[in-house]
């Protein structure tokens, strides 16, 4: 029997670590000799004030779900997948070739086929650490770190060579055509004389992260494989015992994990920028580990997870932009959402379990 309810696990624990990361940040800010309040204040009207911030924190919130899903489906097999920033940057590099080499009709078109390669490439890039960990023994943690940085240098091996545009000094491929831009908030809600998001890059990517949630929910507790996934992360020998192949859940789940992280791209090559630049992933993907640890590793809460963090970021850029609070200080806002609902987890649990096993017995 569980000490906690689940609701406990999964909504109070969250919010107290948040709450207890709100008051630490409170206290950094008034330290520096800010109002608290004032920034609390700023930083929800910048985020959720307008269709404007709306449209920046839905456009983060979509790269964090993506990066949160592939993080949270390697956790369900007992794998951490620090690789999400190199899967997502090989996403791109995916996006790039679709977008810029096959003639599309049509964006919807456009949409499929650079979803399916970005999907491709992040998956390749993550089976190399997921074959080294099913036959090797090669722990999955170092190598998928390794392997960003070698994500990295390969994106930016193609963008001064064969993905640079002739006569340009930037490592930056062409423009992608007109016919595989994504339809943005402001092209899809936009009535009339009414123009709602202007200028947000936030685009019809989100709801494919929203439908991505949805089928990773599916998977995991509606489907066998899902359940092998689940039984291995609970037990490896118990797994093992029950003719669950260790080889094929380790290789299965990391290429779900790499596809996930690959398919951000389709977010902020495709749909943001329009063609593919360095360092276009921003850090997405080691957010992507917050978002899950903070998600509790389901579908559901690393959407909400990720909303948290995409009002952290824009709210940051609002504070940064119209006070005298730096940029950095928002970085460590972040940091200590990490901290508390990762790294101090039991801080908050532990207290929590021992005042519900009082009260059962109290009823009892």
């Amino acid at each position: 029997m569980d000490v906690m309810p689940k609701w406990a696990d999964v909504i109070l624990i969250p919010l107290i670590s948040i709450l207890l990361a709100a008051i630490l940040s409170a206290l950094v800010i008034l330290a520096i000799g800010e109002n608290p309040w004032a920034a609390l204040k700023l930083m929800v009207q910048g985020a959720l004030g307008s269709t404007y911030g709306w449209g920046y924190t839905l456009y983060y919130a979509t790269n964090f779900i993506f990066t949160g899903l592939a993080v949270s489906i390697a956790f369900h097999a007992r794998m951490f997948n620090i690789g999400g920033e190199g899967q997502a940057l090989l996403g791109g590099l995916g996006v790039a070739i679709a977008c810029l080499y096959i003639p599309w009709p049509h964006w919807s078109l456009a949409l499929l086929g650079a979803s399916a390669m970005a999907a491709l490439f992040g998956a390749a890039w993550a089976a190399i650490p997921a074959f080294l960990q099913a036959k090797r023994g090669s722990h999955i943690v170092i190598t998928t770190i390794m392997f960003n940085f070698i994500a990295a240098a390969l994106l930016n091996y193609f963008l001064i060579g064969a993905l640079k545009v002739p006569g340009s000094m930037e490592p930056a491929s062409a423009k992608f055509p007109e016919p595989t831009h994504l339809p943005s908030f402001q092209d899809m809600f936009s009535f009339g004389e009414a123009t709602l998001f202007r200028g947000a890059p936030a685009n019809v990517t989100f709801f494919v992260g929203i439908a991505a949630c949805i089928a990773l929910w599916a998977l995991i507790w509606r489907t066998r494989l899902g359940y092998e996934i689940r039984s291995f992360g609970h037990s490896e020998s118990a797994a093992k015992y029950a003719g669950i192949s260790p080889t094929k859940i380790i290789m299965v789940s990391m290429l779900i994990s790499g596809g996930l992280a690959g398919m951000m791209a389709i977010n902020n090559v495709q749909g943001e920028a329009e063609r593919l630049v360095l360092n276009a992933v921003e850090g997405a993907g080691f957010i992507g580990i917050a978002v899950a640890l903070m998600g509790r590793s389901h579908p559901f809460g690393v959407l909400l997870a990720a909303l948290l963090f995409g009002f952290l970021y824009q709210g940051g850029a609002e504070l940064a932009l119209w006070t005298s609070i730096p940029r950095e200080l928002i970085i460590v806002i972040q940091a200590l959402v990490i901290l508390f609902t990762g790294a101090l987890d039991n801080m908050v649990r532990m207290p929590l379990e021992r005042l519900f096993l009082s009260l059962r017995r109290a009823r009892q």
